[in-house]
């Protein structure tokens, strides 16, 4: 547009309709299985378990064994959700229990890989924390394993069943906005908590153990059979961060007549802000709130815009989502939505991200099979 272009213009570049609709009702809530009520057995007791248990008590699902190093960690548990439930030390009694049928693997990833194996081999099914594995080939010799022994293996990537995000992620699929062509996502929030903690010698926190929602949310977005061309990203420290390893990261993903782009700034102590925006060839979404749990959608389309109200929240209800899909795919025999092959299209961006990030250069999704650094 020109310069002198009449200011009436400008008010009209990008204008739509201004009137409102009802929302259309999806079915972005976790659903659970009609009759499957498997006993569950949780193997690590470590923090990110208490969400875990706090999601599958409210469901009212069955956990009958939880297993730590620690008993002092699986005692505690124990006393907060499930008083019957036996405490183990050895993951392997909970596989050796011929009642429990489902296991939820919530160790850190190096030592997850051989629970998950285990498991699967004892032919259970698995749940399993994310991120999934350190190297794609562990990912698709696990998903392998399963399909052998006739047993399923999914991912916990809770985010696709935040309510805003899984609100999107149906109305992609209804077809609401027509082919998806951008997908645009940033938070800016405080991340110093890892500061004393574990995560704070992660190098890349923020790429790989963080951002691990958002590639998998894109994915979910274009879907797993769009598949991305490049992958570029940076990270930066903060001038003011306290935590270790870098808090500022951004990854921009080119796809065939589409792009998505990822900022993340783990620095911002005050004004913290989570933003998504999807555009497709018939409408578009968005949501903003101030955190993960607050947020407000609107779908855009030639009718108006609709403004759902949804319930619940990511926390712990993405948790009862992943449990409730894997409950599903095995009462109604398929693969779960969030299975564990899939879940390789967001790791690959995600390494790929982190290589870019080390090199300064474009990477290929799938090219880079390890996790770098």
């Amino acid at each position: 547009m020109s310069a002198d272009a009449p200011k009436d213009d400008y008010a009209l570049a990008g204008s739509g309709p201004t009137g409102t609709f009802p929302a259309p009702e999806l079915p972005y809530k976790p659903r659970d299985p009609r009759h499957y009520r498997p006993k569950i057995g949780l193997i690590g007791c470590g923090g990110i378990s208490e969400t875990h248990l706090t999601a599958y008590k409210r469901a009212g699902y069955d956990v009958v064994a939880l297993c730590s190093r620690s008993e002092e960690k699986a005692r505690r548990r124990q006393q907060q959700f499930y008083p019957d439930a036996r405490i183990y030390k050895d993951f392997r009694e909970v596989l050796g229990r011929d009642d429990v049928e489902v296991v939820d693997v919530t160790a850190h990833p190096a030592d997850r890989i051989p629970v998950v194996e285990a498991a699967l081999n004892a032919r259970k099914h698995v749940l399993s924390q994310k991120p999934f594995i350190l190297k794609l080939e562990d990912g698709l010799r696990l998903a392998d394993l399963a399909d052998r022994n006739g047993v399923k293996l999914a991912v916990n990537q809770n985010g696709r069943w935040a309510p805003h995000w899984s609100w999107i992620r149906h109305a992609i699929g209804a077809g609401l906005i027509g082919e998806p062509f951008a997908c645009h996502l940033s938070v800016h929030w405080d991340h110093n908590w890892i500061v004393g903690k574990p995560f704070d010698q992660i190098r890349h926190i923020i790429l790989y153990d963080f951002a691990i929602h958002w590639c998998d949310i894109t994915t979910a977005f274009f879907g797993a059979d769009r598949k991305p061309l490049r992958v570029y990203a940076s990270v930066a420290r903060s001038p003011s961060q306290r935590a270790s390893p870098p808090l500022l990261a951004q990854v921009v993903i080119e796809y065939e007549a589409a792009q998505a782009s990822l900022a993340f700034d783990g620095d911002a102590k005050f004004g913290p802000q989570d933003r998504t925006y999807v555009a497709g060839t018939a409408g578009t979404v968005t949501s903003v709130g101030p955190n993960l749990g607050e947020q407000t959608v609107t779908l855009h389309t030639a009718r108006g815009r609709a403004t759902p109200r949804l319930e619940g929240t990511w926390f712990p209800g993405g948790f009862h989502g992943t449990m409730a899909e894997l409950l599903c795919a095995i009462e109604e025999n398929r693969q779960p939505h969030n299975n564990a092959r899939d879940n390789l299209a967001g790791l690959a961006i995600c390494f790929a991200a982190v290589a870019s990030a080390e090199s300064h250069t474009p990477q290929v999704p799938g090219s880079v099979r390890d996790l770098p650094v």
